[in-house]
């Protein structure tokens, strides 16, 4: 970690057993929780990762005690500043869940971020705040960071909100809803990424906050107030589809412990996909097998519903019999790089064959049947963390490649590289 590349070993087979870090996604639902709670917490099993950091380090600026201990952190209330800037680094949950979260306190809160950062749109978030009474104010340019939140602003009341960029949006609304005056309700005009707000309303579910399912697509949040104590944060599917996948593409067998068979998170769908590629998937309790038993075939997806897993399955599509689609993923343009493009051209580099569309992908199986080349190549993480967990999925079996700045990976997925070490048996 921290050195400019770092080589992937290629030629081996994966195997073994392995704890999947915590779910980025719960703990970041959790924290913005907390916030709402105003009482002390016990957030169990978190990740400790770059962007989980951030989100304590915001709630340290906003009055919070955050003790860390092994496998833990005690949340303890404190007085809530006037003001607070916050940086939101690469996060943009956190941006998203902070913007209605902040207008429900007492205060004046400014909010930025890296300049990737800056480039992902929330003005649509902005636009269904306002008619419950919050009050953003763009210090930049309109519709993205860095902005500035009136505190004390989030009445309630009805709006509308498209969603079509980012299911965060309206989890980010639903979860304010908790500590805004009046009952939120809210229209919902267009959405992807849906499985995550399922995986918001359980976490609100289960801290006794009343969510009612109205017609068309809407819904109706009745402030509560939250009770505190411990919260346990269950394993992470979407770090689990990179080990899983590893084991697919080198004709291994793994074993992923510390999952929830009946998981609201969306990307428990990616073992599904592994299976028709594949792979044999066994659960057994909070655990699950992953082995191949059979050449890789290709698949023709929509995988709006599970969009950050477009690149790992991207990674193996040169491998599998036949001609990967992967299609309805366009907001992966907005995400820590654009995603499509990005893939795209680091695995021609590699030499593969991609054809880039509006909203996918499509990728033939160009190395199903014949050795791939091996000449050395570097490729560009592009500084986001899934790229580099997917490109080295690629160079398992593709010899020669070197992932530049592999340091990325600390944004999720910390113990990426020393994981997948172990199971090649390094």
């Amino acid at each position: 970690m921290g050195s400019a590349e770092l080589r992937v070993p290629s030629g081996k087979r994966v195997s073994g057993s392995l704890r999947v870090p915590p779910s980025k996604s719960v703990t970041q639902r959790y924290l913005a929780l907390a916030l709402f709670s105003r009482q002390p917490v016990i957030l169990e099993h978190p990740l400790v990762a770059e962007d989980t950091r951030r989100f304590l380090a915001a709630m340290r600026a906003l009055g919070w005690q955050t003790l860390e201990e092994a496998d833990r952190v005690e949340l303890v209330p404190g007085t809530l500043p006037p003001r607070a800037e916050i940086d939101c680094g690469h996060n943009g949950t956190m941006l998203r869940f902070l913007m209605p979260a902040l207008a429900t306190l007492s205060g004046e809160w400014r909010l930025d971020g890296s300049e990737r950062l800056r480039q992902r749109p929330v003005g649509p978030l902005a636009e269904a705040m306002r008619p419950l009474g919050a009050r953003v104010e763009w210090l930049g340019r309109e519709g993205f960071a860095p902005l500035g939140v009136s505190g004390a602003s989030l009445e309630g009341g009805h709006t509308h909100l498209d969603a079509s960029l980012s299911s965060q949006f309206l989890s980010a609304l639903l979860l304010a809803g908790t500590g805004a005056r009046k009952p939120v309700s809210i229209d919902v005009l267009a959405i992807t990424s849906a499985p995550y707000v399922e995986l918001t309303l359980a976490a609100m579910t289960e801290l006794g906050v009343e969510v009612e399912r109205l017609e068309d697509r809407g819904f109706r949040v009745t402030p509560t107030e939250l009770r505190g104590g411990r919260m346990r944060v269950e394993g992470d599917f979407s770090a689990a589809a990179y080990p899983a996948a590893a084991a697919l593409v080198t004709g291994g067998e793994v074993e992923l412990r510390g999952l929830e068979p009946g998981s609201r998170q969306g990307d428990r769908g990616f073992l599904k996909v592994l299976g028709r590629m594949g792979a044999r998937i066994e659960w057994r309790d909070k655990s699950v097998v992953v082995a191949a038993r059979r050449q890789l075939s290709a698949v023709d997806l929509d995988l709006s519903p599970m969009p950050d897993q477009v690149p790992t399955l991207a990674a193996l599509a040169p491998f599998a019999q036949g001609t990967t689609r992967i299609r309805n993923v366009p907001h992966l343009r907005l995400k820590e790089s654009d995603r499509l493009a990005a893939m795209a051209t680091e695995l021609r580099r590699l030499g593969a064959e991609v054809v880039e569309t509006e909203d996918g992908l499509v990728i033939p199986g160009l190395w199903a049947e014949t050795t791939p080349p091996d000449e050395e190549v570097i490729v560009d993480s592009h500084g986001d963390h899934r790229l580099a967990m997917s490109l080295a999925l690629t160079g398992l079996r593709r010899p020669g490649v070197s992932v530049a700045n592999p340091e990325v990976v600390a944004k999720s997925y910390p113990s990426f590289w020393s994981d997948l070490e172990g199971l090649l048996g390094s």
